[in-house]
């Protein structure tokens, strides 16, 4: 086992996707900081409490995460929390192409942040927040995308 890590995002909503990487890091890592960004440039379906609360909900079976809201720069957080390792998930080669940028950015900001890169299981690899959030639009059905604690939250907001 090795270090603290903090996997940050936006998580509106948080998937299956996420979960598979949280659970797979959680077998590499001592402690996951599950770091939920609140990004006011993004309009979010829910409230960062309401992230907040449902990603420890979907989480409280793992003891080594801690769920924690940020609003500063990823890099100052790190540094606040005394570690300098991130980690995200990759599902796809455009996935890559932005990860890399965010991760040189911060490389930039903080030279000793190192992003470390999960690729998504290949039966997940297609799930994202802005897509489920698409076919919510559609009235279509998001069961299979979401933890089911997830899954009633967004029928109690969106009324479907």
């Amino acid at each position: 086992m090795k270090n603290k890590i903090i996997f940050p995002g936006t998580f509106d909503p948080i998937t299956l996707g996420h979960l598979d990487i949280i659970s797979r890091a959680s077998f590499i890592f001592k402690h996951i900081i599950l770091a939920i960004a609140e990004n006011k440039n993004k309009k979010t379906m829910f409230s960062i409490n309401e992230r907040v609360s449902l990603a420890k909900q979907v989480t409280s079976n793992f003891d080594n995460i801690e769920v924690i809201s940020y609003s500063q720069l990823i890099t100052t957080f790190a540094k606040q929390h005394k570690t300098n390792i991130l980690i995200r998930g990759i599902r796809s080669v455009s996935d890559f192409e932005y990860e890399l940028q965010l991760a040189n950015i911060n490389k930039h900001l903080e030279p000793k942040i190192e992003t470390l890169f999960l690729i998504s299981s290949q039966n997940l690899s297609f799930i994202s927040s802005s897509l489920i959030k698409n076919i919510i639009k559609y009235n279509g059905d998001i069961s299979s995308f979401l933890p089911s604690i997830v899954l009633e939250a967004i029928l109690k907001k969106t009324k479907i």
